[in-house]
């Protein structure tokens, strides 16, 4: 293993996920967080992935002879379908919950977390100048050998790449949400990140049990959300213009496609303190009457009386 020590920066949604996947494929995982506020709202998290993930590993013995199991299976827990058994995925299982309680830390102390890491993956919201801060608070911390990735889904890294101390060293590793399940890994780097530098991302991304993602040049919202994100603007339009409620519209959307699930529904699984933070960044939001403007009013409404998304209980649906 060539990445031994890695620290994720933000214990978020993603972030959280992200080290988990990290300690499950056997790396020493720190989660570095702000305060002891953020570590109370980050410790449910990591014990609701963990649950979900030793879940999903539970859930795939049932997939065993089913011809639809090699197309359901929980492709970053389990690398080879083909021969699987129960007793491999109990070995799996016992093997996720000793490295979720050994391989797994959370610091307070930005110091003593980076000291040694050989990959840090920030994965703060969706803030340009929090992650700006974040970067210059960094960049005299890292040891010369760490590569330091972002996982922001819509903001590009050559915004923030003088403020790393490293633009060499420094590019985009973007993951899917449940990425235990979707496990890609987009890899993006900016004019100065060095081939070596990308050649490691993808490398890393393969020590994960990701599937790795190439883009050629820097594309806002890289490949998927440059697809999402336009599908989930074009519900939430049709929601704050009035055409629809949610529920209505996602199932429109689930009995005509054959989708699992609406956009509203993906909207909750992203949660809605991203969604608005993706909207807030357009300018048209800032245009009084605008549709924007609309949808992050009502964005920010359900925010603010707690609704923001399935890790809160309540989103557009309840949990």
């Amino acid at each position: 293993m060539e990445f031994g020590k890695v620290v994720v920066v933000g214990g978020g949604v993603l972030g959280t996920q992200i080290a988990l996947m990290c300690a499950y494929t056997g790396h020493d995982t720190t989660i570095w967080l702000r305060s002891e506020g953020s570590v109370g709202r980050t410790q449910p998290k990591i014990q609701h992935y963990e649950e979900a993930m030793l879940a999903d590993l539970e859930a795939a013995k049932k997939l065993i002879g089913n011809p639809m199991g090699g197309f359901l299976y929980p492709r970053g827990l389990i690398t080879k379908w083909e021969g699987m058994t129960p007793e491999e995925i109990d070995r799996l299982a016992a093997q996720a919950k000793e490295r979720f309680g050994s391989l797994l830390h959370i610091s307070l102390n930005m110091a003593e977390a980076l000291k040694g890491a050989d990959v840090v993956i920030e994965s703060m919201s969706e803030n340009p100048q929090a992650k700006v801060e974040i970067y210059e608070k960094m960049r005299d911390l890292l040891d010369e050998k760490t590569l330091l990735l972002t996982n922001t889904s819509t903001l590009l890294p050559s915004m923030f790449a003088e403020h790393t101390g490293r633009p060499d060293r420094y590019l985009a590793l973007h993951f899917a949400n449940s990425i235990w399940k979707n496990n890609t890994a987009e890899v993006m780097g900016h004019a100065g990140t060095s081939p070596e530098s990308f050649r490691k991302a993808v490398e890393f991304a393969q020590e994960l049990q990701m599937v790795p993602l190439q883009l050629h040049k820097e594309q806002p919202g890289y490949i998927l959300n440059s697809l999402l994100v336009p599908f989930l603007n074009a519900a939430e339009m049709l929601w704050a213009e009035g055409v629809s409620d949610p529920e209505t519209i996602d199932k429109t959307w689930q009995l005509g496609t054959g989708a699992p699930v609406g956009p509203f529904k993906i909207l909750d699984i992203v949660g809605l303190e991203t969604a608005y933070n993706i909207v807030s960044l357009n300018p048209e939001s800032k245009k009084e009457g605008s549709t924007m403007q609309k949808i992050a009013a009502l964005l920010k409404e359900k925010i603010d009386k707690g609704e923001k998304g399935i890790n809160a209980g309540k989103g557009f649906y309840t949990y």
